[in-house]
């Protein structure tokens, strides 16, 4: 039977860096070390003004294409997710395949979700590649929350950074899933909690003359998530008959690292089994957990053919999502 298999990922990161230091500068109440003690990041990486979330995609998609694992001329499907595009239309996937040189037979779309997206994506090229309508799928992720972000609010400056990734993935012959089950989840209750409110369409008289700032309600955002994610971790494992000893590694979005130890506390999840990989990158949004499931497995944390490794993506929405994948 034909399966949708992970065969790499790649990120990329925008070259200008911002330190704790160069935070603490405009925020007299706030030190390097304050900020790394309370969300457990150091640098973060911003696009510059030039710098669109295509740029960033397109990037990372061809330093995947020097890898040799595929080349453009082969791709079937693009899926993008971002939640900063380059227009309102046209879509950011139809000019990546441009940019990328991917033919003109190929499908691609966005799709609008943040911290849960990767996982989602991952659904939607399996559904594409096990029904037989494309052998294989480019998923692409890129955000740059940065323009989003109002200078003087530190809680949101101090998390969030720029990132993308390309993850390949193709069909293969295999008695049994390698990505799969999933679970998802919907609440759109909690959309005030993390919005930017005007540029859309509800607010498009105003979107020239009003800032495009982002606004969140952090204490709300901990108590969802605290309250959702180990509901739909355990909801996976019963799914699949299977228990927290069973998994090799556990990758969650990496919001901040105060909210993943409490998660990890939670769901008493050793600590070697937990990844934290957000020291260098901050939180790049749909890129967190591509970014870490890259980084451990070029880093050959992955140690044996098979190893199950659950993702859990949750955030803006409200949204989440968890999947197990066999590496």
């Amino acid at each position: 039977m034909k399966k949708a298999k992970i065969k790499n990922i790649v990120y990329y990161l925008p070259e200008t860096v911002v330190s704790n230091y160069d935070l603490a500068k405009n925020f007299s109440t706030w030190d390097a070390e304050k900020i790394k003690d309370k969300v457990g990041i150091e640098i973060r990486h911003i696009a510059d003004s030039s710098e669109c979330a295509s740029d960033l995609a397109e990037k990372a998609a061809k330093k995947l294409f020097k890898q040799k694992i595929c080349v453009p001329e082969e791709i079937e499907f693009i899926l993008f997710c971002t939640q900063s595009p380059d227009y309102f239309l046209p879509t950011t996937a139809c000019l990546l395949q441009e940019r990328l040189g991917i033919p003109t037979t190929a499908g691609a779309l966005d799709y609008n979700l943040g911290c849960s997206g990767y996982v989602y994506g991952l659904s939607l090229a399996k559904g594409l590649i096990e029904t037989g309508q494309v052998n294989n799928v480019l998923l692409l992720t890129a955000e740059t929350y940065s323009k989003y972000l109002d200078d003087d609010d530190i809680s949101t400056r101090s998390i969030f950074g720029d990132g993308a990734s390309a993850t390949f993935l193709k069909a293969e012959d295999s008695e049994s899933d390698l990505i799969g089950p999933f679970v998802f989840g919907t609440d759109g209750s909690g959309k005030n909690d993390l919005i930017v409110a005007n540029g859309g369409l509800r607010n498009f008289e105003q979107a020239g003359c009003l800032p495009k700032k982002m606004l969140m309600n952090g204490p709300a955002i901990f108590s969802f998530t605290i309250r959702s994610v180990p509901d739909a971790v355990n909801k996976l494992l019963a799914k699949c008959n299977l228990s927290i000893a069973d998994i090799d590694h556990f990758i969650f979005h990496q919001a901040n690292e105060f909210m993943l130890n409490h998660l990890r506390d939670k769901l008493n999840i050793p600590r070697e089994k937990f990844c934290i990989d957000l020291k260098d990158y901050g939180n790049t949004v749909s890129s967190t957990i591509p970014i870490a499931l890259s980084n451990l497995i070029s880093n050959k944390v992955v140690s044996s053919s098979g190893a199950r490794v659950i993702l859990v993506g949750f955030g803006v929405g409200y949204s989440w999502s968890s999947v197990l994948l066999h590496i």
